[in-house]
């Protein structure tokens, strides 16, 4: 990926903010709140889960809708904190495995061009595993394989984190997914690259720790007040396809 270096107005580099959805494809849930965050709200990029049975629904979905920009979420696990510790809840292959680890990247790009019959717009994975020293330097391999940015590469996007509701110990943090706040996160975007990670949805029985929040998520980006920041902001809503190629 290259970061745009054209300039607007007075010469300097335009404030260009991803809106990326996380879990795409892990439920009919998730799918249908990512959807309505997309039309009604400013979600512009979503990251699917290849290997979960909602996801041909979402990438049908995808693929009708180019605006929407769809990357890859690796999956090799997920925990969850019971009883006031992480316990994992699933682990896809041996992260202890060099070669499972290999296999189980090459399987799931594999998958995504199955289902979307084109390549990732970007990379990232579920709960920021591929951040394990046991796994980055395998998805990094990928990344620049395919070309596309990696989530936390340092290669000039800004990741935010800050739209997020709950707490480092897993208890509801309702204040992080408050229109109020995605109004403080858009307004304090730079110039250059952001992204906003975010994980919007319906509870349809999903078994994790993220659940409830997903529904407040939604109303957030969709309320008006927080497209209005967004303009008054002066920022550029794009998906990570679009960088480089002036939107």
């Amino acid at each position: 990926m290259s970061v745009p270096s054209d300039s607007n107005e007075g010469g300097k580099a335009e404030k260009l903010l991803v809106v990326n959805a996380d879990d795409l494809g892990l439920s009919p849930g998730v799918n249908r709140g990512i959807f309505e965050a997309h039309e009604r709200g400013i979600v512009t990029s979503a990251s699917l889960m290849v290997r979960w049975p909602a996801a041909t629904e979402a990438a049908a979905y995808a693929k009708s809708r180019p605006q929407l920009g769809v990357g890859l979420h690796r999956d090799f696990a997920e925990w969850a904190i019971r009883d006031d510790e992480w316990t994992r809840l699933y682990q896809v292959c041996d992260l202890d495995n060099p070669l499972a680890v290999r296999r189980e990247v090459e399987r799931q790009v594999e998958q995504f061009f199955h289902l979307m019959d084109r390549a990732p717009t970007h990379l990232d994975s579920h709960q920021h595993v591929h951040q394990d020293v046991r796994v980055r330097r395998i998805v990094e391999e990928a990344a620049r394989r395919l070309e596309v940015p990696l989530r936390h590469d340092g290669s000039g996007v800004r990741y935010c984190g800050d739209f997020y509701g709950q707490d480092e110990h897993g208890l509801p943090y309702h204040e992080g997914i408050t229109p109020a706040n995605l109004e403080r996160v858009i307004r304090g975007i730079g110039r250059g690259v952001t992204e906003v990670a975010c994980h919007p949805g319906y509870d349809d029985g999903l078994n994790t720790m993220y659940r409830d929040e997903r529904a407040t998520e939604v109303a957030s980006l969709c309320d008006p007040r927080v497209r209005r920041a967004v303009d008054e902001a002066g920022v550029r809503l794009v998906h990570f396809g679009e960088i480089g190629r002036g939107g």
